[in-house]
């Protein structure tokens, strides 16, 4: 008895203990669920489909490959906040990444005269310091406020190039934004005339490096045109304008197609400028010209608001009137009209030719003659002394005489003849009671337009005056500004004449020399910086190494000489070619001497295709490769323990071999 309650004892036990296991596991596994649970929902929830949960007991595993640092970071946070953070394993991993795109670096300068601005990415290291000190040195009160930020990276190709000349850019303007990049500089600026414009445009592209892409808006006010005038001309030779000018681009092309239509041919120049009568000056020229059209001849000029249509005597009276009445009826307000008819000349007189006559003659060396008739001696002095004002004291010679018998207005006619005058390089003017001449050269491309203001402004638009104005661009200063492809023909024109000759096997310059680089320093003193290759040649005397190590020489010699004549030669590089280059042949004393030479050519960065280096068969001309045969002295490479088994199991055959033969 006793025994069988041990037993029943025993078995409660027992049975309590199972169900305590089975309940702890139960309760393990339900707060493993729930964890699991919870974390995967938080997780869902955030977008992190890519974590997978492992639970054992408390302890929380997080496995997956995270698509960045972040979202690792994120998702670890996550489950922490779900349960504590303790019990967080973190088994994640991160995938590999992209490679890292390298910054890019740039510079934004901002110039308003004497403050400027600089935002932008830089190499770290690259010259920070050195670009504040060149900037601030510009003017005693400059103001640099320094934005820039670096970047702990390699400078890209191009980059200095592309800084030192956003750098001179900046430095020429007073109000500018200039954008630097590897191999790109944008200059956004303002200067103070068309005329200035053009030459700083010149300028900045003839100074660009070559492999740099260069963006240029250069913007000028637009000129205060005064009179505000439009000269058209209808006559034997055509219908031509002798002068144009227009307030907007939309004015300008209304403007050209009614003169299209009343027959003009060829380019048509017509000026943007400020000063404008009226809005509607654009509808008043387009009418003005038609009606000229539809009469045939003659001129009409606007002059602010005035209007003169003057045309010639051929035409019938019925004809004028009912073009002229149309005329004046149709004119939006403002402008008013005043329409001539001439009368037919009068029988030429027998009297002196010379009679009531004006004329002056400025020659190609800035010479001026005047001649013909003024009315007394007040006049005389007044027309030499505007004379010489505007020519020069010296240039002006006086051969005119004493009339007083010449006609009201004639000195205003004479001393304006003079000032069209000189808006000529050279020409001939021509003033008579009835009608002025004034016909000649000159290097400005609107001096046309100019001579037709002025005549106008002083004898209005009902005077009767004929301009024949040229333009010749290689008068034109900023046309005619040297390139560096002109530079280097001047030179190669100057070594054509005279060579630059050295000492028998030197480098040293002979006496007969420096004629010659005193004319090429001159030259290039006029083209400002250029990248240059200054190339020496040798004949075929001597070793080859020799001549190549003498012709380099020689071609240093050349640029220290040119140094020494304050010519910019920081971009100079000297290269020696010796022998191979010939230019005749060396069998000859002549043609030995044609191949000692010095020549200048520019410096062009060495064209790729599909990222591969072009051939420089010059440079390769100057490569000499020489074959040695190896003997037992000859030091040779270790060899490396793979390939020594294997030599000696590829010997060991041979040997077996051998012993069997």
């Amino acid at each position: 008895m006793r025994h069988t309650q041990a037993l029943i004892a025993l078995a409660a036990f027992a049975t309590a203990g199972l169900l305590a296991v089975l309940a702890a596991i139960w309760a393990a596994g339900a707060v493993e669920r729930h964890s699991a649970a919870s974390v995967s929902e938080s997780l869902t929830e955030a977008g992190n489909d890519w974590a997978e949960i492992d639970v054992d007991g408390l302890l929380v595993t997080l496995t997956g490959t995270a698509p960045s640092e972040a979202a690792r970071f994120r998702a670890l946070s996550l489950a922490g906040d779900v349960v504590d953070s303790a019990r967080v394993i973190d088994r994640m991993d991160v995938a590999e990444g992209a490679d890292v795109a390298p910054p890019r670096f740039s510079i934004e300068l901002l110039r308003n005269d004497e403050d400027i601005s600089l935002i932008g990415l830089i190499p770290m290291g690259y010259g920070r310091t050195e670009i504040i000190d060149r900037l601030t040195a510009l003017g005693e009160e400059m103001a640099v406020a320094d934005m820039l930020e670096s970047a702990n990276h390699p400078a890209p190709a191009g980059w200095d190039a592309s800084v030192q000349f956003g750098l001179e850019a900046l430095e020429r303007v007073e109000a500018a934004r200039v954008s630097i990049s590897a191999g790109r500089v944008s200059v956004t600026a303002l200067s103070d005339s068309p005329e200035a414009k053009r030459e700083l445009e010149e300028r900045l592209r003839r100074r660009a490096p070559q492999e740099l892409e260069l963006s240029l808006d250069i913007s000028a006010p637009r000129p205060v045109i005064t009179p505000f005038t439009l000269r058209f001309v209808i006559d034997e030779g055509g219908a031509h304008f002798d002068a144009c000018s227009a307030d907007t681009a939309d004015a300008r092309a209304r403007i050209i197609t009614a003169a299209r239509e009343a027959g003009v041919t060829g380019e048509i120049t017509c000026r943007l400028g400020l000063g404008v009568p009226s809005p509607n000056w654009a509808r008043a020229a387009e009418l003005s010209i038609e009606a000229l059209a539809r009469l045939g001849a003659g001129t009409v000029t606007l002059s602010d608001a005035d209007i003169a249509l003057v045309v010639p005597h051929d035409v019938s009276q019925d004809r004028f009137d009912t073009v002229a009445g149309e005329l004046e009826g149709a004119l939006p307000e403002v402008f008013s009209l005043d329409a001539v008819l001439r009368d037919p000349p009068e029988e030429p007189r027998e009297a002196d030719p010379e009679a009531q006559r004006f004329s002056a003659e400025l020659s190609e060396d800035g010479a001026v003659v005047l001649r013909g008739r003024v009315t007394d001696e007040a006049m005389r002095e007044a027309a030499n002394s505007y004379a010489q004002a505007r020519f020069g004291t010296g240039a002006v010679q006086m051969a005119t005489r004493l009339d007083d018998t010449m006609p009201e207005g004639w000195p205003l006619r004479v001393l304006t003849g003079i000032e069209a005058l000189a808006e000529l390089h050279h020409g001939r003017l021509d003033v008579r009671p009835e009608a002025i001449t004034l016909a000649g050269v000159s290097g400005n491309p609107d001096a046309s337009d100019q001579v037709s203001r002025i005549l106008t402004g002083s004898l209005g638009g009902e005077g009767d005056f004929t301009i024949d104005v040229t333009y010749d661009e290689e008068l034109d200063p900023v046309a005619q500004q040297p390139t560096p492809e002109s530079c280097v023909a001047d030179i190669n024109g100057i070594l054509e004449d005279d060579m630059i000759t050295f000492e028998p096997g030197s480098d040293e310059l002979d006496g007969e020399a420096a004629e010659t680089l005193d004319a090429i320093a001159e030259v290039l003193r006029g083209c400002g910086e250029l990248s240059l290759e200054v190339a020496g040649h040798t004949d075929s005397q001597g070793r080859s190494e020799m001549n190549r190590a003498l012709s380099r020489a020689r071609a240093e010699a050349v640029i220290s000489a040119l140094m020494n004549r304050r010519v910019l030669v920081s971009q100079f590089e000297a290269r020696g070619y010796g022998e191979q280059n010939p230019v005749a042949s060396n069998d000859t004393p002549e043609g030995r001497e044609a191949n000692r030479r010095i020549e200048f050519n520019l410096l062009v960065e060495a064209e790729t295709v599909d990222g591969v280096l072009q051939r420089d068969p010059e440079l390769e001309a100057t490569l000499e490769f020489s074959i040695r045969t190896p003997n037992d002295n000859t030091p040779r490479p270790r060899m490396r323990p793979a390939d020594a088994e294997t030599t000696q199991t590829s010997e060991e055959p041979e040997d077996d071999a051998g012993a069997d033969g």
